[in-house]
């Protein structure tokens, strides 16, 4: 009964990945465009002291520029928002399977082999080197080194 209830709950939690309910206030939980597309009216026009334009020219500027920005964007996405998340989502599901099926058993099947080839290295150098070393360190044992200062 408890494996059921398990199996059940399983099956439920993999049907939500994909019909989870989206927050449509907090459209960027992650706040990964908070620093990139925040530009506002003051961001991009403004005016120094001693050079005003009209009150309404200002006015008027800045709703003109709100609103068409605000009307630009949603048309763009409107017009080209399904087209980008299909080619978005061919694209990192693409990714994925690369990752997934290339990149992750090609560097799994690297570490096996270059852990053979450190064994065989590791051999060589134990076999050839260090009796190299150890006959160099035993005729340099007997080496000494005195310092005299002459006057």
């Amino acid at each position: 009964m408890a494996e059921e209830q398990s199996e059940l709950e399983e099956r439920i939690i993999i049907k939500d990945q994909h019909t989870k309910e989206i927050d449509l206030v907090n459209r960027d939980p992650k706040r990964i465009n908070e620093d990139v597309v925040k530009v506002d009216f003051e961001d991009v026009i403004a005016e120094p002291v001693g050079t005003y334009s009209f009150d309404g020219v200002w006015k008027t500027s800045y709703t003109t520029f709100t609103v068409s920005k605000y009307w630009c964007y949603r048309l763009l996405s409107a017009i080209l928002g399904i087209p980008l998340a299909v080619v978005w989502g061919f694209l990192f599901a693409l990714i994925s399977f690369c990752h997934i099926w290339a990149v992750v058993p090609c560097i799994k099947s690297y570490l096996i082999e270059i852990q053979c080839v450190s064994r065989i290295y590791s051999l060589c150098i134990h076999t050839f080197c260090d009796p190299l070393f150890e006959a160099l360190s035993k005729i340099c044992s007997n080496v000494r080194v005195a310092l005299r200062k002459e006057t």
